[in-house]
């Protein structure tokens, strides 16, 4: 359940960053719009949604922070 509360906060914030980036566009300051893809709030956002993905995948811990060991 928190991996898709985090996930939907992610997509959320990484919405928000689009429809920023839409209006710089939109406005032709293309300069700013770059460097909020490469440097800014739209790159961080992308990162943090793609570090949640990459860690729900390959992170092999359990709820309790140790190793899932199968059944007993």
């Amino acid at each position: 359940m928190k991996y898709a509360e985090q996930t939907q906060t992610a997509m959320e914030r990484l919405d928000q960053s689009l429809f920023k980036l839409r209006n710089l566009i939109k406005r032709n300051q293309n300069a700013e719009a770059i460097r909020f893809m490469e440097e800014g709030e739209l790159k961080d956002r992308y990162d943090e949604l793609s570090n949640i993905i990459k860690l729900s995948t390959t992170s092999q811990l359990g709820a309790s922070g140790v190793s899932n060991i199968g059944t007993l």
